[in-house]
């Protein structure tokens, strides 16, 4: 028997796996454009890239971007607000993605380490962690705060876990749409180094957002992971490569508590009694084909940054 929490996203045929694909790719051709004027705009004022300001255009434009990516989707495709965005769930997914978002940051931070060390072989440098962030001392915190963790938070999971899961969980089915926009969210990034972790961490706000129903659950994690990681940048908790300056013992603790707590989160959703939807016949493909655009952008650019030249 088919799940009746499944049922509304029968309702509008619009929304299908082949939506999903043509949003990804919509946002990616956008993005890649608009961030290219902006490079001409920046490199013609002589714009330091060091400077706040530099840093701060680089962090708006994703989120602008997506909002008007979002709302054009839901126009062209003619989709209701509510099926991509659905809110309600039960107060247990709320734990479990508080017990979840605390394994990944504390478990899964030597993840990065690996990588850089693995991408250095092919010539890859990376950036010193302090770079990626502007003025955090005393009010300056505030903008950081908003532009860095609240707005990221937003509308990133309005777009992968909204518009993008919701579109492609009838096509992909359950278990590969938590993949399918793991992987999209990941290379969105652009980020070599971090891209196995954000790939983990996608993947993790997908299942929340599949087992859930809800959008909200998965954009509390993602809010929590963005903010601690500027709390403690501010508090000068991360030496140049970004690791915590803790003691080894510390180190341990954090990584089994974070490990056992991850694993128990996704333990407690593997049982989650609620049915997973399987996917339509030609959803996958369909996906893909409408999505191509978009993955062969980001993986030229993804290249491209590994190798220093953008």
């Amino acid at each position: 028997m088919e799940n009746a929490q499944t049922q509304p996203r029968e309702v509008n045929p619009r929304l299908n796996s082949a939506s999903g694909g043509f949003s990804y790719s919509l946002l990616v051709v956008i993005y890649s454009l608009v961030s290219f004027a902006a490079g001409l705009i920046i490199g013609a004022t002589k714009l330091d890239a060091k400077s706040d300001a530099y840093i701060y255009i680089s962090y708006l434009i994703a989120p602008l971007i997506i909002a008007a990516c979002v709302v054009t989707t839901l126009k062209l495709c003619k989709l209701n607000f509510k099926s991509v965005f659905p809110v309600k769930c039960g107060y247990k997914y709320y734990i479990i993605a508080l017990l979840m978002v605390f394994g990944l940051i504390f478990s899964l931070s030597w993840v990065n380490e690996v990588s850089v060390e693995f991408f250095k072989l092919f010539g890859y440098e990376q950036r010193e962690s302090a770079s990626y962030f502007p003025e955090l001392t005393g009010g300056y915190i505030v903008p950081a705060f908003l532009v860095i963790a609240v707005m990221p938070a937003f509308f990133e999971e309005l777009m992968f876990r909204g518009v993008l899961l919701n579109c492609g969980i009838r096509g992909l089915g359950s278990v590969r749409v938590i993949f399918v926009t793991g992987f999209c969210f990941s290379l969105f990034h652009g980020s070599p180094e971090q891209t196995v972790y954000q790939f983990i961490a996608g993947c993790a706000f997908a299942f929340v957002a599949v087992r859930s129903g809800s959008i909200l659950p998965s954009m509390l994690m993602h809010l929590i992971n963005n903010a601690l990681i500027v709390i403690l940048q501010a508090c000068g908790a991360f030496d140049a490569a970004g690791s915590l300056i803790i003691s080894q013992g510390a180190n341990i603790a954090l990584t089994v508590c974070g490990a056992l707590s991850l694993i128990g989160a996704t333990v407690w959703l593997v049982l989650d009694k609620k049915p997973l939807v399987k996917c339509d016949k030609g959803g996958v493909i369909a996906f893909f084909k409408y999505a191509s655009a978009g993955i062969a952008i980001l993986t030229i650019m993804w290249f491209l940054l590994l190798f220093g030249v953008a």
